[in-house]
């Protein structure tokens, strides 16, 4: 096979998987598609006479293709960025009644890059059997400072409480960005090793939270804790239970991703800074939300691609928790995500009457948490 073939091969390789994973109603990527089929063909070299071989038309093809896909990405990169959406009351109202003049200060522990990450420590409640230590993850654009009901409610029923702020939220680090995919969970390791949390531990996650915890329940991580909770959790944009832009919740610059995919694919990492999902937040104090996210921590904010393997693999005690009325996914789905996934047996529990953001708040969704959790706690019957 010849450069040109090779060259043309590749670009090949990158249409499919532009078409496949992210945008196939994009004319351009088989317009693209096309152009190095065709080039492709230069295998199959023209003659203008014998021994004679023309091959200005597939140089010409093989230039014009990856042209256009190095112009269509350019254009991508930079105006192919995710619009602002409309604020989603449903989402901000709730924190409006919110008692926070409680909210411990926070503590810090060291990466392993040096950085200073933030977390918020809840003594258990006095005159309650020691339990365990909880350890919580706040959703997408949020911080530590919103499980303060929820780490109440542990601390309350007798366990120690530990509120992270994960990095590129709250007090840790940039906002909305990361260095690298995979840095959150070198951030958790690190974070057990260095607090030390008393066990047993359950890693307890919430909405993106419970996304990022399926991916350590599902990963190489995973006994790092005990039990998993996973809150109202994020499993993928193609599972059923998701509703397209979390309901509103979110604007996905499209182009932007599927540029930046391809350059990963081919080891450019130099761009995962750029902001690839904006949330619909209102106008809030710059310590409270976070307002958009990079493409390095909106993928690793979650679970992996394959979000099936992730919950197929998870071998610790876990449970899911969602309320009836889920605004940003839909509840009754997510039994058949993890049916799908080969996971029939992690329980899903809904909580009646109860939206997204209400399930971290309300009384009924904070004592059903509690629950779930001292269910995980039980020994298991052989």
């Amino acid at each position: 096979m010849t450069v040109s073939a090779v060259i043309g091969a590749f670009l090949l390789s990158l249409c499919r998987s532009a078409r496949t994973h992210f945008a196939p109603s994009l004319c351009i990527w088989r317009v693209l598609t096309v152009l190095c089929r065709i080039a492709l063909a230069g295998g199959l070299p023209w003659r203008d006479s014998p021994g004679q071989v023309q091959i200005m038309k597939f140089r010409s093809v093989i230039v014009s293709a990856a042209t256009l896909l190095l112009g269509t990405m350019a254009a991508a990169l930079a105006l192919g960025g995710p619009a602002r959406p409309k604020p989603m009351q449903s989402i901000s109202d709730p924190f409006r009644n919110v008692d926070f003049s409680g909210v411990p200060r926070p503590s810090h522990y060291s990466a392993r890059d040096g950085t200073s990450l933030a977390y918020r420590h809840y003594m258990p409640a006095e005159g309650k059997p020691r339990r365990g230590t909880v350890v919580l993850v706040h959703g997408s654009s949020s911080s530590s400072r919103d499980m303060h009901p929820l780490a109440q409610s542990f601390a309350q029923a007798g366990f120690a409480v530990d509120a992270l702020d994960v990095r590129g939220h709250g007090q840790s680090g940039p906002r909305g960005d990361i260095a690298y995919l995979g840095q959150l969970d070198d951030d958790m390791e690190d974070f057990v090793r260095a607090v030390q949390p008393a066990g047993p531990k359950t890693l307890v996650g919430f909405s993106s939270g419970g996304g990022f915890a399926i991916r350590i329940a599902g990963g190489t991580r995973q006994a790092l804790f005990d039990n998993y909770l996973f809150m109202a959790p994020y499993t993928h944009r193609r599972a059923p239970n998701y509703r397209p832009n979390a309901g509103g919740w979110v604007s996905v610059g499209v182009p932007r991703i599927v540029a930046l995919t391809l350059l990963n694919r081919v080891g450019i990492r130099v761009f995962n800074h750029l902001a690839v999902v904006n949330f619909a937040v209102a106008d809030a104090p710059p310590d409270e939300l976070t307002a958009s996210y990079s493409y390095a921590l909106a993928n690793n904010f979650q679970p992996d691609d394959d979000y099936k393997h992730d919950i197929r693999e998870i071998h610790q005690p876990a449970a899911v928790l969602v309320g009836s009325r889920d605004e940003v996914f839909i509840a009754d789905k997510f039994a058949q995500v993890f049916a799908d996934a080969g996971r029939p047996d992690i329980p899903i529990t809904q909580v009646p009457d109860t939206g997204h953001i209400s399930l971290s708040l309300s009384a009924a969704a904070r004592a059903a948490a509690v629950a779930a959790v001292e269910r995980l706690e039980r020994p298991r019957t052989p």
